[in-house]
């Protein structure tokens, strides 16, 4: 079994999460891949283009693959799992679920605005610690890809935060309750999970037969 982390939106492999879990796995003497999705041009970043970098990087071999996917690596991970069929396992940390549907709102109808004519919003970025301008291609892709729409049996953990204030629970809620192959647990957190990583640790072992 192949194991791979993907890291959130304006995030990268050195977040807090993605530390954590690498060394989580490292302690069992297992291999988590914790591949850039920024690829150098977080200002033309899209769905679509990390599902090629992913396609790209991932086995040619029938090896096994656990995606895990925090906010739009949740979805990306979710979508990846859609299309390949060497996707055995998915764990999805706060998946960014219809997530225009609460990004966008946001922001007022000027900057809107400003962002379809000009062709960039400025966008701040947690690695670079400053804001860095993001193509409004981004939000055209991702109108692409409606959670609606995945439908393969792929045994599924969602964990998500009951105060998450970025995606809000009922979300997952929602995607789980309709999927019989989705297990969703409820966290005493937000959208960070920062607070509860070594129970979110704990239940991805479970999941994943590691213990």
């Amino acid at each position: 079994m192949k194991f791979v982390y993907l890291h959130g939106f304006a995030s990268s492999p050195e977040s807090r999460k993605a530390v954590y879990l690498n060394q989580a796995f490292a302690n069992l003497e297992i291999s988590l891949d914790v591949p850039d999705l920024n690829q150098g041009d977080f200002s033309h970043l899209s769905i679509t283009r990390q599902l090629l970098q992913l396609e790209a990087m991932l086995p040619e071999t029938e090896t096994p693959v656990t995606l895990i996917g925090s906010s739009l690596g949740g979805l990306t991970a979710a979508w990846l799992g859609q299309q390949l069929a060497q996707i055995q396992r998915l764990v999805l940390l706060a998946p960014a679920f219809d997530f225009l549907d609460h990004w966008l709102p946001q922001l007022d109808e000027a900057q809107l605005q400003q962002w379809q004519e000009s062709g960039y919003l400025p966008i701040y970025h947690y690695r670079e610690k400053r804001s860095l301008p993001l193509h409004y291609h981004f939000v055209e892709d991702a109108r692409r890809y409606k959670s609606q729409e995945l439908w393969r049996v792929v045994p599924t953990l969602i964990l998500h935060g009951l105060h998450d204030e970025t995606i809000p629970i009922e979300a997952s809620r929602q995607y789980a309750s309709r999927r019989p192959w989705v297990q969703l647990i409820e966290l005493e957190s937000d959208h960070s999970l920062s607070n509860v990583m070594p129970e979110m640790w704990q239940e991805i072992q479970q999941f994943c037969h590691l213990v």
